[in-house]
């Protein structure tokens, strides 16, 4: 009989969770920093009108990234058991398997994208006629983009396995960045929205290549291809419920952005935009924690350690507790001010007020991200595909109603809305599903104070329409009195220690 070496690779795990976390915030802060400054300089060469198109043409394959058939995550499931089992063959088998039928449903949703992008850009999304064309052309472009997006997310398994996430996010975040750099250069020698289509379909071909040679890196035997049939069921099991879940959640997630232009207009979608996007930077680093939170509890799910399961869904809850009050009074207070100065005053005129409102969900979105990977690593796939079914039907007659009725602050309340009640149901079935004892409450009362020492600069504001120079020092001093109340009352003793040490060896300093 064949002996299987297993690998312990929970020891440590939440040393390496909150690595891998920080490396894949890198991997989003660098495009993020890199956009910051190429979006307003893509705004005022195209217009909001054909920014509004741009948008829209990226929009769609967005819309339909469920059609991997929920391998990417299934992938990084199995895969990661696998690895932890030391079964370096059965990995490879597993991403092969995924890879296999990933690219067969994607190209059932790609194809028919590029038969009808004349019908999808002119009738549903309602595009200026003078627009049509290039839109047309920008959507086939794109769909093809979609499918190498779609694979880089299944052959990515080894990195994600093996939480290297400095792998993963290099491989991810330059091509973004070469996006986001060579956009605007090819708009200043005359280019225009189809050229800008053509440098997103360049960074993703750039991006399947990093990932397929990193993968190759990390585990040769993914060069000797093998399918895995005994697993193709319970990875289409999986991955089925996956795609019920997904097919809903990305309707969920763009469901007003797809309605804005067709009862509003394209303008009213690039000002939305504006304000969705620049909300979800509140997202970055809980994003990070669930891309690593993912594969690590898929390991300690198949090495049966309860103890340690736990542990790690306490400290990812308490930290986005702690980090997120913070990041909320920043974007709160510099929206406007950004949004005007850096997109022009059109922006900071439509984009603020919704974005208040995005906030505002945004806070509950995000508390339900270890929740979602909780759910996610034990194979609880089906009670997302529910939930989100469920939100659906409701949400579509919400969204509609609020925009036509108030436009993109309509489109925001109900995103908002949706975001908060599915937060606490997330939270909710994870915890019964895995049977965590946790319970807010605990840590309801740190959160009141820390909200509290956070306000003035709210309240400050307010009053003066966000452009009033008190503001600099109030955000300050806010800060350093919510940080130090934080890492006294809501880190655990070991959590100090461990922080403590990593900075004095960062700086060589004498341990205390």
């Amino acid at each position: 009989m064949k002996r299987v070496c297993t690998v312990d690779t929970s020891d440590g795990i939440t040393s390496k969770v909150v690595k891998g976390s920080i490396w894949t915030l890198i991997g989003q802060i660098l495009p993020l920093l890199t956009s910051l400054v190429s979006t307003p300089i893509v705004i005022r060469f195209l217009g909001s009108e054909a920014y509004g198109v741009l948008v829209v043409i990226g929009l769609i394959p967005a819309y339909f990234s469920f059609a991997d058939f929920g391998m990417g995550v299934a992938s990084t499931k199995f895969g990661s058991e696998a690895y932890g089992k030391g079964n370096r063959a059965g990995e490879a088998a597993i991403v092969w398997t995924a890879s296999a039928v990933a690219l067969t449903s994607s190209l059932f949703v790609a194809v028919p994208i590029f038969l009808f992008s004349d019908w999808i850009v002119s009738v549903w999304f309602n595009i200026p006629e003078q627009y049509c064309r290039i839109s047309s052309l920008g959507v086939k472009i794109t769909s093809v983009s979609f499918v190498f997006a779609i694979l880089s997310g299944v052959v990515n398994t080894p990195l994600l396995a093996r939480l290297r996430m400095d792998l993963n996010t290099l491989v991810t975040a330059l091509p973004r960045v070469f996006m986001g750099i060579a956009t605007p250069i090819v708009l200043y020698l005359g280019g225009f929205v189809l050229e800008a289509v053509w440098i997103a379909f360049l960074a993703a071909v750039l991006a399947l290549v990093g990932t397929l040679f990193s993968s190759f890196r990390l585990l040769p035997e993914i060069l000797r291809p093998r399918l895995n049939r005994e697993m193709i069921g319970p990875m289409l099991r999986f991955g089925g419920g996956w795609l019920i879940a997904m097919i809903a959640s990305i309707q969920l997630i763009n469901l007003e952005k797809f309605f804005l232009p067709r009862y509003v207009s394209v303008q009213a979608l690039a000002h939305y935009s504006i304000a969705f996007t620049f909300a979800n930077m509140t997202t970055m680093f809980s994003w990070a924690l669930t891309q690593s939170l993912i594969p690590a509890f898929s390991v300690m799910t198949g090495q049966k350690k309860k103890r340690e399961f736990d542990a790690l869904f306490e400290r990812g809850i308490r930290l986005n507790l702690i980090l997120l009050p913070p990041t909320v009074m920043f974007l709160f207070v510099v929206a406007k001010p950004f949004f005007t100065i850096w997109a022009g005053p059109e922006f900071g005129q439509e984009s603020s007020l919704p974005f208040y409102v995005l906030l505002v969900g945004l806070f509950f979105n995000i508390l339900s991200l270890v929740a979602y990977s909780t759910l996610t690593a034990t194979g609880r796939s089906d009670l997302l595909a529910k939930l989100y079914w469920c939100e659906l039907i409701v949400y579509a007659f919400v969204v509609i109603w609020l925009v036509r009725s108030l436009g993109i602050v309509g489109a925001a309340l109900a995103w908002s809305l949706r975001v908060t009640i599915d937060a606490f149901i997330t939270i909710w079935l994870a915890k019964r599903s895995a049977e965590i004892a946790f319970s807010f409450v605990a840590y309801l009362w740190n959160l009141i104070i820390g909200i509290t020492i956070l306000s003035p600069p709210v309240i400050l504001a307010v009053a003066y329409d966000n452009f009033s120079l008190w503001l600099i020092p109030a955000v300050l001093g806010s800060l350093v009195g919510y940080f130090y109340f934080s890492w006294r009352r809501s880190t655990q003793r070991i959590e100090r220690d461990w922080f403590e040490d990593k900075l004095t060896g960062l700086f060589g300093l004498p341990k205390s």
